[in-house]
């Protein structure tokens, strides 16, 4: 109902969802809301693992709602969690297949965090950042990233454009 109120304000042009959100329906609901919205948006955390194992569910969302200006920011293990049923994206030997093909599967901008975290759009673009460093393996550094992210989006910048950006500035 909170999340409902917030996003009748049309000046609420961009939603980050996940972060301590908690894993459950609640938070799935949540999710479609957003997606529903049309507002620019970033899943990352809790909002991912809420739809582990159906990623499948996610994609038919994201295509019925038309939500092109949406970003998903997973670390490996996020990434395995809510593509544990599609073997042929978890089998591809290197990051940059496995984000391309994730995006181009659920039709979002995928941003698979790590050492070379990967930005891939569904048209197949994508962008490698190497200049992260260890530091960024702490808790709470993805919950920064996506809210650069959703920044980016507020402020009016494409998905997967606000993607790279944030990335690189993160």
């Amino acid at each position: 109902e909170g999340l409902d109120g917030l996003l009748s304000d049309a000046r609420r042009n961009a939603v980050v969802l996940g972060p301590g959100a908690g894993i459950g329906a609640i938070t799935r609901s949540q999710v479609e809301l957003v997606l529903n919205s049309g507002r620019a948006s970033v899943l990352d955390a809790d909002a991912l693992t809420s739809f582990e194992g159906e990623a499948e569910s996610l994609s038919a969302r994201v295509r019925a709602t038309g939500a092109h200006e949406a970003v998903i920011t997973p670390h490996d293990g996020e990434f395995s969690r809510l593509f544990n049923q599609q073997k042929d994206i978890l089998q591809l030997k290197d990051r940059l297949s496995r984000a391309r093909r994730a995006a181009e599967f659920l039709d979002l901008v995928v941003v698979l965090k790590g050492p070379d975290t990967v930005v891939a759009s569904p048209d197949g673009r994508a962008v490698i950042s190497t200049n992260g460093t260890p530091w960024l393996a702490t808790a709470g550094s993805g919950d920064v990233l996506a809210g650069a992210i959703g920044g980016l989006l507020a402020q009016g910048h494409k998905a997967f454009a606000a993607a790279a950006a944030g990335v690189w500035l993160h």
